[in-house]
């Protein structure tokens, strides 16, 4: 024992200066949009959307900070489109996802979500961006991967918009998986604001509260709100990107077992 006293005490050392962040081992997912319009198709379009860009780098990187291995998967693979309005490299997040290949590149090369296997995701994440309202709520990739996910003891996330992706999801015992749950989602006021109100094929705080959602709200509309309820994370808007990741990095991290140093005798 006392042979292995140096070694013990340099390993407990190293794991102290050690961020949590080294000793995660998990993939998670995060899901966008493939519907690039304001309306069922280019014809009927009243203007050009997509995934939010703040809404996948800020999660992004606070997943790839704290050591998790993270793919990019949209309902039609590819590359999806992105909401033009979104495309703000003064965000310094934005502009290093863009300018990064290994990032980038899972954006311009979606994973099919057809070709996923829920077991393979510890956690699965939908990004915003108007596009969603169409293409998530009925997608039956999503529906199985965020039941699946989940009832395998998962995590699952959505910030602003993405919350269309929640409000057809069912559970195996037939409950819708919003039901009595705390949930924060784009609001019906902040819809207004962006005067998109009536352009919706659906109001997204309305279809959850419809669901039986508790929809908690910030006090001022675009403030950063997160709502935790055990394994079930959303954020209201784009300011609320970066801390919904955090709540998904807090509950994979507190889950994870301690890793134990083997002593010889």
């Amino acid at each position: 024992m006392r042979r292995n006293l140096p070694l013990i005490l340099i390993t407990l050392f190293l794991t102290m200066l050690m961020p949590l962040a080294a000793q995660a081992s998990e993939r998670v997912l995060i899901v966008v949009t493939s519907h690039g319009y304001i309306g069922e198709d280019a014809a009927s379009s009243k203007g050009d959307t997509g995934y939010f860009l703040s809404e996948v780098t800020h999660p992004y990187y606070q997943f790839k900070n704290a050591g998790f291995d993270i793919d990019i998967a949209s309902p039609k693979g590819g590359e999806p489109p992105m909401d033009p309005g979104s495309y703000k490299l003064n965000d310094e997040d934005n502009q290093r996802f863009v300018a990064t290949a290994e990032d980038w590149s899972k954006m311009q090369n979606t994973l099919k979500l057809s070709d996923i296997a829920a077991e393979d995701y510890s956690a699965i994440i939908f990004a915003g961006g108007h596009g969603t309202m169409w293409d998530f709520p009925d997608d039956p990739d999503i529906l199985r991967l965020t039941r699946d996910i989940y009832e395998s003891d998962g995590v699952v996330a959505a910030v602003c918009h993405g919350p269309a992706a929640l409000v057809n999801v069912t559970l195996s015992n037939n409950r819708f998986l919003v039901s009595g749950r705390e949930v924060s989602t784009f609001t019906n006021f902040e819809e207004r604001i962006v005067r998109l109100y009536s352009d919706m094929p659906f109001l997204l705080e309305t279809q959850l509260k419809e669901r039986g959602a508790q929809v908690k709200k910030a006090l001022i509309p675009f403030m950063e709100k997160v709502s935790v309820d055990g394994r079930l994370v959303t954020g209201q808007n784009p300011n609320s990107a970066r801390a919904m990741a955090e709540a998904v990095v807090e509950i994979l991290l507190e889950r994870q077992p301690i890793q134990t140093v083997a002593l010889q005798h």
